[in-house]
């Protein structure tokens, strides 16, 4: 059984700790029991209240836990309490961490971290609104806003909040397999099937919205017809402007020119084409407003760094008859 240890302090956000617990709680072997042994502890053992006003009671202290055996996996949760980087905290991680097998924070549990120097020289996120941060912090850390996790070594680090939820499942598909982290992601209806390297935000979210409501208007005609014509032209007779003065306002209020805004846009649909659908990859092509399966396949390794194929098969679930199929004795 492997043991999961997260240290908890006052100020903690109490979803980073609980996400990865409630992950971890329902993960169970081929045996059907449980994968998992589950500790939580603080400096003194003492309870700690969370970023909600959540009080929390620990199994233990953290100076005990350091003196038993070292966990597989250390899970350092964020919040406020971990952008305030307790020096004992800090220490005790300096100290512990590179006895566990592997270690992973939340959210901005990458403060703490850092500040440890586990990730000196590593590739590392965060939230996305404390990025800058952490970059202009600790210059020795690579820091990349973009994916909702990332796994450098045994180092890993996540985005917000949520993605620990993300991060945990796949601890457990490595460690059990895909199918016992889409039993879990079953149990707790969610998704299993967001890479790592996807975005913190869709197209949308990660973009503005335009003030304007012509511009408001073109974007949600491009949600809606990734496979219409979405030259500058065509977009900017929707809004009633000029090409040239289209394309200057879409930047000032969107922050991003109209043909990057379409590339992730079609990028978007085709990722959940291939999650939702059964169709094939020249289908979803041509859905998507792609020209070519190539020109798919080359947006995909440049924005995701897999082929569509190759994303499809880690992200959409196996249909339950071909499941089936798989395990039948013929």
């Amino acid at each position: 059984m492997r043991t999961v240890l997260i240290p908890l302090f006052d100020g903690v956000q109490s979803l980073d700790v609980t996400g990865p617990l409630e992950v971890f709680s329902h993960a169970r072997d081929r045996r059907s029991e449980e994968a998992y042994r589950l500790r939580t502890a603080s400096l003194g053992g003492v309870q700690v209240r969370t970023t909600s006003g959540l009080a929390i009671a620990p199994d233990g202290d953290l100076r005990d836990q350091g003196q038993a055996d070292p966990p597989d996996l250390l899970v350092v949760p964020g919040g406020e309490g971990a952008r305030r980087r307790d020096p004992d905290l800090v220490a005790w991680i300096r100290d512990n961490a590179p006895r566990a097998k592997r270690v992973a924070s939340v959210c901005t549990g990458a403060f703490l971290l850092a500040e440890a120097g586990l990730l000196d020289g590593r590739r590392a996120t965060t939230h996305w609104s404390w990025c800058d941060a952490l970059r202009d912090q600790y210059p020795a850390v690579q820091v990349d806003p973009d994916p909702i996790f990332i796994k450098d070594g045994r180092v890993a680090t996540s985005a917000g909040i949520t993605a620990g939820i993300d991060l945990a499942l796949a601890f457990v598909e490595d460690d059990l397999g895909r199918d016992a982290a889409l039993t879990v992601a079953r149990a707790l209806v969610v998704f299993l099937r967001r890479p790592g390297n996807q975005a913190q935000f869709s197209a949308q979210l990660s973009a503005q919205m335009a003030e304007r409501a012509p511009l408001r208007d073109v974007q949600q005609w491009i949600a809606e017809h990734p496979a219409g014509d979405l030259s500058v032209e065509a977009l900017a007779g929707k809004a009633s402007l000029s090409p040239r003065h289209f394309a200057r306002a879409f930047v000032a209020e969107v922050g991003l020119p109209p043909g990057r805004y379409v590339e992730r846009t079609r990028l978007e649909a085709a990722r959940r084409h291939l999650e939702d659908t059964a169709e094939g990859i020249e289908q979803t092509a041509r859905a998507c407003g792609y020209r070519t399966t190539e020109a798919m396949r080359r947006a995909f390794i440049d924005a995701l760094g897999v082929s569509p194929a190759e994303y499809r098969r880690r992200f959409r679930p196996m249909p339950k008859e071909h499941h089936a199929d798989r395990h039948r004795v013929v």
